[in-house]
This record gives structure tokens, sequence and C-alpha cells, in this order.
């Protein structure tokens, strides 16, 4: 199959007219470059989906198993992420994407993500700093990147922990704006007159906090749309 075949091309490559560019795109590029790490790795993707970054990690993984607490046709195994139905250290790579905002327990979460991952291997986890509600079917959570890092190095050992926020504060405002213009003219019918001022917001944004290394930065009265986080696994 191609990859543009694949599910989830809108995930891997949004547009700039999507309200939630400024969350996909730079998880989509993230995750592209981390799949270069390594080879003939094993993956679990925690919360699949569609396995929309599956193309991402095609060539490199040996094997690449999807776990989803719903029904799933593409998925191979059924489970909660605080429950994983695995064993322990059987995975290299674990992914799991816009997960943790919608687990019941987050610590026990971190715990069974560590649990499943392999000695010298990585979780990649990514989850809001600023979003407006979705239940999917619940939505629990938003963090700081403080939050996160006392979330992950409290409920399990890693080698390392990096976290780093996916955008700059004038990217997270034109997503929140954008997301409501479109959400005022699809009540009005109009949902399509949306794409301009949205594509617009985006561009914007990214260009200002380009320029700007403060506004990239976390800091008191910034605003981070979403976190990136790899936690590396001791070695053997």
């Amino acid at each position: 199959m191609r990859e543009s075949d694949w599910p989830g091309e809108e995930r891997r490559y949004p547009p700039l007219t999507s309200p939630t560019w400024a969350v996909r795109a730079p998880l989509a590029a993230w995750l592209e470059q981390q799949a270069q790490n390594g080879e003939r790795y094993r993956v679990l993707d925690v919360g699949c989906g569609p396995k929309p970054y599956y193309p991402f990690f095609a060539e490199r993984a040996s094997e690449y198993v999807g776990v989803d607490v719903v029904d799933n046709p593409a998925a191979e195994l059924r489970g909660p992420v605080e429950s994983l139905p695995v064993e322990d250290g059987s995975f290299d790579v674990v992914l799991c994407t816009q997960v943790l905002e919608h687990c019941d327990d987050p610590a026990q979460a971190v715990r069974e993500l560590r649990r499943v991952t392999a000695p010298g291997g990585r979780v990649l986890a990514s989850t809001h700093g600023v979003q407006w509600y979705h239940p999917s079917p619940v939505d629990y959570w938003r963090w700081t990147q403080e939050g996160l890092r006392r979330l992950f190095s409290t409920n399990a050992d890693w080698r390392e922990l990096e976290i780093e926020p996916s955008g700059g504060t004038t990217a997270c405002l034109a997503m929140l704006v954008g997301a409501y213009v479109e959400l005022g003219l699809r009540r009005l019918g109009a949902q399509s007159l949306a794409r301009g001022p949205v594509w617009l917001l985006n561009r914007s944004a990214a260009a200002l906090d380009r320029r700007s290394r403060l506004l990239g930065e976390v800091r008191p009265g910034s605003l981070t749309a979403n976190f990136h986080v790899v936690a590396t696994v001791a070695p053997s």
C-alpha cells in the first residue's frame, strides 16, 4: 500500500487550513524524526486509532502492534493504557500520542508504558497543554511542562527524560482563535469560509514564533498547545 493510501494522511500532513494544525504538524514532524532512530525495532501504538503514523515507522519496524480501548479493526489488541495486554519489556518503541488526557489514571498509565518498554527502549508520548474540551469518550487532563516531568519521573525510572513544547505561544493562540472561527461559521452553515482565516492565522503565528525565541519557550505567561515526551529506559 502506498503511503498516500494509508489512513490518517490528514494527521501526517495536516493542512494549514486545519484549526488543529498547531498540534498535528509538529507532532507528525517529531514522530517522523523519532522513527529514524534505530532499526528492526518492535513498536506498540497505544490508543492507535487507524494507525496514522505507521508509515513513518514501516521501513524500520520489525513489528507494529496497535492497541486500543475501543473495538477497532485496525488494532491487534484491546485494552486501556492503564492495563496493557502485553508482556513486560516486549517493545522497543512505545507510542502514546494524545492519549494521556483521556485516561482514568495517568500515573498508572505511565507505569504501564514503562513496564512494556524493553531495556534501552523509548516511550514517545504527547499530550495537551492547552486545548478545548474534547471528550473521546472523556477528557480529563491538561499539563504543564513541570507537571509532565513530575508525572513521568515519580512513577517510573528512566535513564533520560526529555519534555519539549511542540510550538510557541502565538501558534497556540492562533489555534484557539481558528477553532472558534470555524465553530462559529459551522453553526451558520458556512464552514468552508473558515479555511482562509484559519490558514492566515496558522501561517502568521508560525512566522512570529520562528522570529522570536521567547515565544517558543516555556516561561511565565506562555501558552503551549502540546508537549512531546521522550522517556528512555536504561539498557540492561
